[in-house]
């Protein structure tokens, strides 16, 4: 039974308020009867406690310990990309950037169609001499500058 259908039994014994039992006995039995009929009441279970317990430590991967492969390793490359670069090795997601922030410092993106690059002739060394490439041709255009080596 609830905490509080016991603290109301104990107000219905108690002797001030035996004159008004019997409409609190009709109120009890017409509860009980209802709660009865309805639904059944169903008891949960506590809870378990929330103490903490230690946790076992992971030894996280170091990313310095995991070598690079595909496009992020570094590769040796031409002499023209090496020149621009100003190394003779880069990963091409480095190469990517670098000429990414070339053409953004240079301003030679056409301002009416920002997916156009204008080569001037530092570019041009890399794009076999095209006055404009697209966007999307930067990748296409650096593998032949990529050396594989197996």
């Amino acid at each position: 039974m609830s905490r509080i259908f016991k603290g109301f039994r104990t107000l219905l014994a108690s002797p001030a308020v035996a004159a008004s039992s019997s409409a609190a006995a009709k109120f009890s039995s017409a509860s009980a009867a209802s709660r009865s009929s309805t639904t059944k009441v169903s008891k949960k279970t506590p809870k378990k406690s929330t103490t903490s317990k230690p946790k076992t430590e992971k030894r996280a991967a170091s990313r310095t310990m995991i070598r690079p492969s595909g496009i992020l390793k570094p590769a040796p490359v031409s002499p023209a990309l090496g020149q621009f670069l100003g190394a003779q090795q880069a990963s091409r997601t480095e190469a990517v950037k670098q000429i990414w922030t070339y053409i953004k410092s240079q301003n030679l993106q056409n301002p009416n169609n920002k997916r156009e690059i204008f080569c001037d002739e530092k570019l041009k060394t890399i794009f076999n001499g095209k006055e404009t490439i697209g966007f999307l041709e930067i990748g296409k255009m650096l593998s032949p500058h990529f050396v594989k080596t197996d």
